[in-house]
């Protein structure tokens, strides 16, 4: 399920939430589906407990998770389908400073779009894309 690179300089928590995204994204985790608790997955993982808390916390504050008291927690409904205005403000700003890098390293922007292809089919096409009708991701 999640595999930790511990020589990474990306702290733990932030590699748990981007691989439950990765998960979501290839359709490998479900709307509804269980997650393992704090323990499991602290155990699966041989991470400290509090570690896989901060994830799940930012996971559930992101709209990606749901907790339910005494039911466990779960992977939210709809959790790709939703647009925070917020959120996408903040992807483009963090795709500026690359899109500079990129062209004062010389690299042409043909070349990011080929990249970007390379990435989606690395990942998987999620089955948002597939269903997806003359949207932004299936450029």
């Amino acid at each position: 399920m999640i595999q930790i690179d511990p020589r990474s300089t990306t702290p733990i928590y932030e590699q748990i939430i981007q691989q439950m995204k990765e998960l979501c994204y290839k359709g490998l985790l479900t709307s509804g589906e269980k997650l393992p608790s704090v323990r499991e997955l602290s155990a699966m993982i041989h991470a400290n407990p509090n570690t896989i808390s901060k994830a799940y916390k930012e996971l559930e504050r992101q709209g990606m998770i749901e907790t339910l008291r005494g039911r466990g927690t779960y992977v939210a409904e709809l959790s790709r389908e939703t647009l925070d205005e917020g959120k996408i403000q903040m992807i483009k700003e963090q795709l500026k400073p690359l899109i500079i890098d990129a062209f004062y390293a010389g690299i042409d922007f043909s070349h990011l779009h080929e990249w970007i292809d390379e990435i989606k089919r690395e990942v998987g096409e999620s089955k948002h894309d597939k269903t997806k009708q003359g949207g932004e991701m299936n450029d």
